[in-house]
């Protein structure tokens, strides 16, 4: 299975919500946007280990996703980049948010195992659907 079929698969269990499967292709140690943290965004926080990872699909309670579609997949070596397509909306607000362009790096190790994830997005944006401005 390439690495991106896992990735594809990802997507997949994450539209089941199905956050085991999802851990299942994760190394125990991996690094969860660990690059960069944004303040006031609880889903873009750093995570290390795979039993930490759970916490953020937690931490997307606040939001209702109309439309999460994975269109773009790039691969180089050990690489995945995504580009993912999305709309949410703030619960408690109501508010809406389109993100039309949001990246997702993947890192793999030889066993196809994803090492590391991590966020390339518009921080801004998820610092306003976090706050439901």
């Amino acid at each position: 299975m390439s690495n991106i079929d896992t990735v594809k698969q990802i997507y997949e269990a994450f539209g089941r919500g199905d956050i085991p499967a999802i851990i299942d292709k994760l190394d125990p140690n991996v690094e969860w946007d660990v690059e960069v943290s944004t303040p006031g965004v609880p889903w873009l926080q750093p995570r290390r280990g795979a039993a930490n990872i759970p916490a953020f699909f937690e931490s997307l309670t606040p939001l209702s996703f109309q439309r999460f579609e994975p269109h773009t997949f790039f691969a180089n070596g050990n690489k995945v980049f995504v580009l993912v397509a999305f709309d949410v909306t703030h619960v408690a607000s109501g508010k809406q948010y389109t993100f039309p362009y949001e990246g997702h790096l993947w890192v793999f190790n030889d066993a196809g195992k994803a090492v590391k994830y991590q966020h390339v997005t518009d921080t801004a944006l998820h610092q306003r659907a976090a706050r439901g401005e």
